[in-house]
């Protein structure tokens, strides 16, 4: 609840509000019923404030939950940010499985009026909502390469029925060993297998690793696909761009085949995104989306949650809603794993957020992590994949909230999501940025501010959640997933070309 004052305080059982706009020393405020008549420092927008004495060593509560503790004692109106408050986080904590009591997708219908959207419908049975050809460049070697084909082809083929044309750089495919080579190839090879493009180009130099040979082998089935895929090999040929262009305007003929067709949002599979985080995040964009989460699960889309690292502290919340013992046990897995991940490189599991976060308001890394979540809303979690795998969605199977193994990282994260099958990426962001994943991403902004400076680069601005709740802006959010997931609109990272891939490597380079 919000008072005239300008304190929100999220859960009755917080001992901290947050300020909705920069708070003066000396201000009467009021949150919840609590009063305090004059706050004794100044406060900015997003920052926490202690709405009660907090005793040295006593927790502090914000979501209903710890986000850590008080170092030394804190009076009431104090500013609580990291001058005073420090993570609990512990290495090795113990997990609980509690049976979930029963399916709660967000307490939405399925068919809750949900507008119809228009897809591509690909051979494989998998649906696409942009029609585009990609290039895939089997290693860095020919990155330039791959973009000047791609800068040819989006004159050529454009406007029409090609949505465009564009390179998936990179700087790996060679000098890489084992497990960390592997999961290179397979990034790729899910990135070519994926319904957004009608037609792709593997692009390889010759002597990599990463051969055509065995590329072709993680492809699988979809390389005797020879009207959507074709194979170029640099060294081999005696004009590489001629014979790139030859290839690409075989391509689009066979793309340009493909037409829309009504499709409901159980189509869909959505990723879910923070960057940028600041100390709205948590109350607006993520609890925004945490309400689409539900509508979108209840409809039987498929919807990520990753950045593995910014569910520690909050993971408990995430196991209290594995749909069984099995999915308890994944997501058990999937945390240890990650923190293994930490130890091995000799870090801490807790060293975050991010100085920006910091200078937006959140303190701690439980705090971040469980702001973070909210974009999982209620629904229960039906599956945990790893890095690289593809969302099953046969017979259900992947319908619904499930985790996917990834780190933080802004552009890592949203690739892994894209490899993994999601058409559609929702990303929060409270301080902004300009980055896109290779699929359409809708950015929503934490607070008003943020949503008129950088209206180049925002899409939605949730600062309204602090005025109207959830309840009324998720309908006209889900209208924009619609409008895009159909082509009606582009998002600003599609209208401004913003548009890249990042790849997690864990290994030596040769």
């Amino acid at each position: 609840m919000k008072d005239r004052a300008g304190i929100i305080r999220i859960h009755e059982d917080d001992n901290v509000g947050v300020a909705i706009r920069p708070l003066k020393k000396g201000e009467r405020i009021e949150a919840g019923g609590i009063v305090i008549q004059g706050i004794p420092e100044d406060i900015p927008a997003g920052h926490k404030i202690a709405l009660k004495p907090v005793a040295a060593g006593e927790r502090i509560i914000k979501y209903g939950c710890s986000i850590g503790a008080a170092f030394r004692a804190i009076q009431e109106g104090e500013w609580v940010h990291t001058h005073n408050l420090r993570t609990l986080l512990s290495e090795t904590p113990q997990y609980h499985y509690r049976q979930l009591e029963k399916d709660i997708p967000g307490g939405v219908s399925p068919a809750a009026g949900l507008p119809e959207i228009g897809v591509f419908r690909r051979p494989d049975g998998q649906a696409g909502i942009r029609n585009e050809i990609w290039i895939i460049p089997t290693v860095g070697c020919v990155n330039r390469t791959a973009e000047a084909l791609a800068r040819w082809g989006t004159g050529v083929f454009s406007g029409g029925a090609v949505d465009g044309v564009y390179a998936w750089a990179h700087p790996y495919g060679c000098s890489q060993m084992g497990d960390d080579h592997e999961a290179t190839r397979t990034i790729l090879a899910d990135l070519a297998k994926h319904p957004n493009a009608g037609a792709v180009l593997i692009l390889s130099l010759g002597c990599e690793n990463n051969t055509a040979a065995a590329f072709k082998e993680a492809l699988g089935p979809y390389a005797a696909d020879r009207g959507r895929i074709a194979f170029l090999t640099a060294q081999e040929a005696e004009d590489e761009i001629a014979e790139g262009r030859r290839l690409l305007t075989a391509l689009a003929a066979h793309a340009e085949k493909a037409k829309r067709e009504p499709a409901g949002f159980s189509e869909l599979v959505v990723g879910m995104k923070c960057g940028g985080s600041d100390g709205f995040s948590g109350i607006t964009a993520n609890a925004l989306t945490g309400k689409v989460c539900d509508v979108l699960a209840g409809a039987g889309a498929s919807v990520i949650l990753t950045e593995v690292p910014e569910m520690f502290g909050a993971e408990q919340m995430l196991m209290d809603r594995c749909e069984n013992r099995e999915i308890f046990d994944k997501t058990v897995s999937l945390i240890e794993d990650f923190k293994e991940y930490y130890r091995s490189h000799n870090q801490v599991v807790y060293e975050n957020p991010s100085p920006g976060n910091k200078a937006g308001g959140i303190t701690t890394l439980e705090e971040k992590s469980c702001g973070c979540v909210q974009k999982g809303g209620r629904a229960p979690v039906r599956g945990v994949y790893r890095y690289g795998d593809r969302i099953l969605r046969e017979s259900g199977r992947g319908r619904g909230l499930v985790l996917l193994e990834g780190p933080g990282n802004d552009i890592v994260s949203a690739t892994a999501m894209t490899a993994a099958g999601a058409q559609i990426i929702l990303f929060t962001t409270g301080r902004g940025t300009p980055l896109g994943a290779p699929v359409p991403t809708i950015k929503i902004a934490s607070n008003t501010d943020l949503a008129r400076k950088k209206a180049g680069w925002i899409d939605f601005d949730a600062g309204a959640v602090l005025e109207s709740g959830t309840d009324l802006l998720c309908p006209d959010l889900l209208g924009l997933i619609a409008d895009v997931a159909s082509g009606r609109k582009k998002t600003k990272n599609e209208l401004n070309g913003y548009r890249e891939i990042a790849i997690f490597k864990n290994g030596v380079t040769l």
